[in-house]
């Protein structure tokens, strides 16, 4: 699609400049990005549009590692297993919303000496979810601080014909925290539709572009599927599946026991 990093970087840095011109004052830019790699050089992106956003005015709020434990597997560097999401604002007058996207805490029996005597040092509705998302909220903080998500690979419940799918469970809690009922949210990069349609599920008003007819048949498809309430998407929050001792996927085959 684009000639060379250069071409994307002035192609992309024209629709910011249209964000930016379009966004409410409360309004927000989720920029999922993940690396450039070309003859085994990595480039990371996000640092890229780092320095664009801030050439139109956006503040950066967060930027949220998203880890994952399946995609490609690399021969002469590590395999990527992340990919970094960067929300921005125009400015303080912005919408967050915590408690809907809250997770357990991990210590909640913890207390904090006060004037009362100990009380409960934590929230009752949960934790906040940090800048690190592993999709197993509870185990992320029993470890350490990630979003945890699967991504969308074979036996994915959301798995279409998309290469480069992400789950619903990431544009849920940017949805969620970031917006509200009867808002507006754009994906300009479509798809196969997961955010357009998970805004219908959350009672907002989805509105994505998508050039590729195959894609735009399966987004207008999904995004159906969403109002009528029949839309297959992972359960946010659900625990990503380990498989057990006894499963043949979790057991050293002989071939590698026969090495010695």
């Amino acid at each position: 699609m684009f000639s060379s990093l250069d071409a994307y970087k002035e192609k992309m840095e024209t629709l910011i400049e249209s964000l930016s011109s379009k966004l409410k004052d409360t309004g927000s830019v989720c920029w999922q990005i993940g690396n450039h790699v070309k003859d085994g050089s990595v480039t990371p992106l996000d640092y890229i549009f780092f320095e664009i956003f801030q050439r139109h005015n956006f503040i950066l709020r967060n930027r949220i590692i998203w880890r994952f434990n399946f995609g490609l597997n690399a021969r002469k560097r590590f395999s990527g297993r992340y990919e970094t999401l960067l929300w921005f604002t125009k400015g303080s007058d912005y919408k967050f919303n915590l408690d809907p996207v809250r997770v357990p805490q991990i210590y909640p029996g913890k207390t904090k000496r006060t004037e009362q005597g100990y009380k409960p040092s934590g929230n009752p509705k949960g934790k906040n979810p940090s800048d690190f998302w592993e999709f197993d909220a509870k185990q992320s903080f029993e470890g350490q601080p990630v979003w945890d998500f699967p991504n969308v690979k074979a036996n994915h419940p959301e798995k279409t014909i998309h290469p480069c799918q992400f789950p619903n469970e990431v544009a849920d809690r940017c949805i969620l925290a970031l917006t509200e009922i009867g808002d507006t949210v754009l994906d300009p990069f479509a798809g196969v539709g997961t955010v357009v349609s998970c805004a219908e599920a959350r009672s907002r008003v989805g509105i994505g572009f998508e050039f590729d007819p195959r894609y735009l048949m399966l987004a207008n498809e999904r995004l159906e599927q969403a109002r009528l309430g029949e839309l297959v998407v992972r359960q946010s929050g659900r625990l990503p599946r380990r498989p057990n001792g006894n499963e043949k996927v979790a057991q050293v085959p002989q071939e590698w026991l026969d090495l010695g």
